[in-house]
């Protein structure tokens, strides 16, 4: 079962909870996600460790119910 955009926007913000995230379905089947995450908190972090910690914050979800995720992440300007 795919998850809802909802809920990973959820599980970001619980793990990153200064990040605001912007979720689109890219085919339409609520099962290929992008995500867009602006943080604070992501200053003078690397864009891999952007993208660890997103990672992190959705608890191991990625490979298994969430295969496929688009995922963009910036500091605010």
């Amino acid at each position: 079962m795919p998850m809802e955009g909802a809920e990973i926007a959820a599980l970001i913000k619980a793990g990153i909870p200064d990040a605001e995230v912007e979720m689109t379905d890219l085919a339409g089947d609520g099962d290929h996600w992008s995500a867009r995450v602006v943080a604070p908190s992501f200053a003078g972090m690397p864009r891999v460790r952007q993208h660890q910690a997103v990672y992190a914050a959705l608890g191991g979800r990625m490979g298994g119910v969430l295969h496929a995720l688009q995922l963009t992440t910036a500091v605010p300007k």
